[in-house]
């Protein structure tokens, strides 16, 4: 962006001047990319009644006609049953063919479940699983005071009782890496229904989850097309407007679904509430001062700043998840 059009920073910066002609442009390119770029018959996606999966289905729906998408409901026995009964209610507004395939005795197979409740239970002896959920979660005060992600596990009893302790480096990495289980056993399956009818599997990771690493390598990260990877998540907010999302929706609170205790995305990783992290992040990446930013967000140079360097980090300790193979030998 040169210096002599860049506009003054707002908080009605990231808002589309003309929703139409950029929903219009990414049906245009996602059916180009599907139908003659990778000479696909049609596409899968996987849907959870999120907002992100719920406007990309849509638009994938706008790019090839209902009748060439099929749109897959992934549960395990830690998802929500809310889940299931949007991604439905969408299927049936759509009018796409919705399949529903379970994946809880597929992780236990592979010790998922054990695994992750091994690791809880080396910080909690009393953790029992038919009468505590539980999850992780990050300090959210650290980003705004240029501290690395500290992060914390919950076990929540049946009467409501919470207990919490700071996460080891070990038990974070075995709670991490057994739950990442879900999201490729998803990936693994969405392709099974796209090989048997020759489609694309359409990806549905916004921009704060591509670039500061929120996602599973080979997981949700893994797909053939990623319509919204260029767009924030308030732009993915005006796109479920226009394209007639469910309301209810649209007022749902963005979860990572991941873990038996419900948990949002903002306190299991991105520290900041959507509409705050949208802005900030366009500032930071279009070279807007920390002073600038600060005046419109109502926060200090120092805290924008601190902002900016927890961004860094971020892509830093999340550059690998976004690499090719390596292949130069």
């Amino acid at each position: 962006m040169s210096a002599d059009v860049k506009k003054h920073f707002s908080k009605d910066i990231l808002i589309f001047d003309d929703i139409q002609a950029k929903t219009d442009s990414i049906i245009n390119k996602l059916k180009s990319d599907v139908l003659a770029t990778l000479k696909r018959k049609g596409a899968v996606i996987g849907i959870s009644g999120g907002i992100d999966s719920s406007v990309s289905l849509a638009l994938t729906v706008r790019a090839l006609g209902p009748d060439k998408v099929v749109a897959l409901m992934l549960p395990e026995k830690d998802s929500s049953n809310e889940s299931k009964e949007l991604a439905l209610k969408l299927s049936r507004q759509l009018g796409v063919q919705a399949i529903e395939e379970n994946l809880s005795e597929a992780l236990r197979g592979v010790g998922c479940y054990r695994r992750r409740d091994e690791a809880v239970s080396n910080i909690f002896p009393e953790y029992d699983p038919s009468v505590h959920t539980m999850k992780i979660g990050v300090n959210p005060q650290g980003i705004s005071h240029n501290l690395p992600p500290v992060f914390s596990i919950s076990i929540i009893n049946k009467d409501g009782s919470v207990k919490s302790k700071l996460l080891p480096p070990k038990e974070y990495l075995q709670v991490v890496a057994a739950s990442n289980f879900k999201q490729r056993f998803r990936m693994s399956m969405l392709y099974y229904h796209a090989e048997c009818r020759y489609y694309a599997v359409i990806g549905t990771p916004n921009k704060h989850e591509h670039e500061q690493g929120f996602f599973v390598k080979h997981g949700d990260g893994g797909a053939d097309v990623m319509p919204i990877v260029n767009l924030y998540k308030t732009q993915v907010y005006q796109l479920a407007d226009y394209l007639d999302i469910p309301k209810e929706i649209i007022e749902r609170t963005p979860t990572s679904d991941t873990y038996s205790a419900e948990q949002t995305q903002e306190e299991f990783f991105f520290q900041l509430p959507f509409k705050e992290m949208d802005l900030i992040w366009y500032g930071f990446e279009n070279d807007y001062s920390p002073a600038e930013v600060g005046k419109v967000m109502g926060k200090t140079e120092d805290e924008i700043q601190s902002i900016y360097k927890g961004f860094i980090r971020k892509q830093k300790t999340t550059e690998y998840l976004r690499m090719l193979p390596i292949k130069d030998y």
